[in-house]
């Protein structure tokens, strides 16, 4: 069993969102998970140009770091992501990462796959950044299994205490991977979108070739 954790923070080693990302992984390695950490900022990733290349052939014309990285996040059996609170949303580059993985929401690539997601923030917010971290893990298929949020601007002792919530955390998708919880209003969530993604691929199935022979290899379309 596999479980990665991305990392968007700019601080490097400094990061506080870094520390919850490793605290989520510390649990999930308690469970016996093999894991592997991704630091956002070290890798080039272009922003997507919506030409629509993908989602014909399955190949990105642009030339960076993000087919190893995706490549990696479909290794995994766990997908840990961390964030920031920047004015209430995200870091740009790993919003860029989530552009270019349109495909793969239209393929529901990560479906069998399970994710959670940590935040901090100087004072507020970081529950909505969590929320919206694990949205997006469901738009690409996978289920989220909880979050951490932590506003760690004006008490020291928070950071430690989200620490502990998120080495449990990682525990906790250990656990779901190995079919110890489920989810079943997420599980109902999962069909719904992929229906629906067959219905629109079936629909431009001839602008569209690669994600109608995806669907139609994963059995969801019939010929």
């Amino acid at each position: 069993m596999k479980v990665i954790g991305i990392n968007a923070s700019p601080r490097g080693k400094e990061s506080r969102t870094r520390r919850l990302v490793e605290a989520v992984l510390s649990g999930a390695k308690e469970e016996g998970a093999k894991t592997d950490f991704i630091d956002i900022y070290s890798l080039d990733i272009k922003f997507c140009t919506a030409c629509g290349a993908c989602y014909a052939s399955g190949e990105c014309t642009l030339f960076d770091d993000m087919p190893e990285l995706f490549d990696r996040m479909l290794d995994a059996d766990g997908i840990v992501i961390g964030a920031p609170n920047y004015i209430d949303s995200i870091p740009a580059p790993l919003k860029a990462v989530f552009d270019r993985l349109a495909d793969a929401i239209h393929c529901q690539m990560f479906r069998g796959k399970y994710g959670c997601s940590v935040c901090t923030a100087g004072g507020s917010n970081h529950d909505e950044i969590v929320r919206y971290l694990n949205h997006v893990l469901i738009s690409l298929g996978a289920t989220a299994v909880g979050g951490v949020g932590a506003a760690v601007g004006s008490d020291p002792a928070t950071l430690p205490k989200a620490e502990e919530e998120a080495a449990r955390l990682g525990r906790t998708l250990v656990e779901s991977i190995r079919g110890e919880h489920r989810f079943p209003e997420q599980e109902q969530i999962h069909d719904e979108r992929q229906k629906y993604f067959s219905r629109l691929v079936k629909a431009n199935r001839d602008t569209w070739p690669h994600e109608y022979e995806w669907h139609v290899r994963m059995g969801w379309i019939e010929e």
